[in-house]
């Protein structure tokens, strides 16, 4: 198999990123796995895919592997886009992921259900080598919930309602691969690094 390093701290999406790429013959590495310290990466792109394109960068100028990266975050309509590209930051550094989420209900808290749409937006950069560089989007659209539903999932999932009127937070980690923005964008990436065998 071939190894790919993940630029990410976050558990959630390297079980994400492990289970949709080893079907393809692509072993996953956290950086704890690969021995690799990538340190603190300043993300100071204007969007998800520039942001993408800067963690997968500094990682493979670490480590000179194989490297992917991803952005990724909730952009609310009647928020004007936001949290956005401040998705895990939005209200403040020191919240928790649930006092987020309590955050985000409260600044929806006057919004009628027909206007609380909302999409999730997934931007992957995989860099092979310096000449190989591949990058994908996926988007799930769907709405706000009026309140947190379900146990599983991680970040936002408890309030983002998808049209089938469950919240993500409500349906198991393969199913929401079916249906999600990081699953949408990792089979779009797994279709591209399906024409490039020859260089994996």
């Amino acid at each position: 198999m071939t190894d790919f390093l993940i630029a990410t701290n976050n558990t959630h999406k390297v079980e994400e990123f492990k289970r949709i790429l080893k079907p393809l013959g692509i072993n996953v590495l956290s950086s704890r796995e690969a021995g690799v310290d990538l340190g603190d990466v300043e993300e100071n792109g204007t969007s998800f895919k520039e942001n993408a394109r800067i963690k997968a960068m500094s990682a493979y100028n670490i480590s000179s592997m194989p490297c992917i990266a991803d952005d990724s975050g909730l952009c609310v309509d009647a928020l004007g886009g936001a949290p956005g590209i401040f998705t895990a930051r939005y209200g403040g550094e020191e919240l928790t992921q649930k006092e987020r989420n309590d955050y985000l209900l409260s600044n929806m808290k006057q919004v009628e259900t027909e206007k609380r749409s909302a999409e999730f937006v997934c931007s992957i950069c995989c860099i092979i080598n310096k000449d190989i560089i591949i990058e994908v989007q996926g988007i799930c659209s769907g709405s706000i919930a009026a309140s947190p539903s379900g146990e599983d999932g991680f970040g936002y999932d408890p309030v983002f309602l998808y049209k089938d009127g469950r919240c993500f937070g409500e349906i198991s980690p393969e199913e929401k691969d079916s249906i999600s923005h990081r699953g949408i964008a990792l089979r779009l990436l797994r279709d591209e690094l399906n024409k490039r065998k020859d260089v994996l």
